[in-house]
């Protein structure tokens, strides 16, 4: 089982369940709701995902008819996003969980609208904590 929260603790959700189609997508509209360069997504089972937490303190926007994207109405946190053309999965947002998650990526999409200074291959430094810059 997997379990998440928001960034302010208000929304909890858990997944009983596996999950699928894990893509970071590098789309302009998930660019703008994660803030980031892609945002990382997986599908779940409706049966699977449950909201045990907050489920009052969810806000919801939709830009496109039959899609809804689901946030913590608090600290803004994207916790998942529905699809009336798909009525057995939600999408999942993997930033919020805190248990480890054994399924991996299976690819990034979307890429000919990335972010241009976005650059995947990238042979950058890796620090445990902040960059040295950072730390004087």
């Amino acid at each position: 089982m997997y379990v998440g929260k928001c960034l302010c603790g208000a929304v909890a959700i858990t997944v009983k369940g596996e999950i699928s189609d894990i893509i970071h997508c590098h789309c302009s509209l998930c660019r703008k709701n994660s803030g980031t360069a892609y945002a990382t997504n997986g599908f779940v089972d409706k049966a699977d995902f449950t909201v045990v937490k907050g489920r009052n303190e969810l806000s919801a926007f939709s830009l496109k008819p039959g899609k809804t994207r689901y946030f913590c109405q608090y600290c803004g946190c994207p916790v998942y996003s529905s699809n009336n053309q798909d009525q057995l999965r939600v999408r999942v947002r993997l930033g919020i969980f805190d248990s480890d998650i054994s399924e991996r990526p299976i690819a990034h999409n979307f890429i000919d609208s990335k972010a241009n200074w976005e650059n995947m291959t990238a042979d950058l430094p890796h620090h445990l904590t902040f960059e040295p810059s950072r730390l004087k």
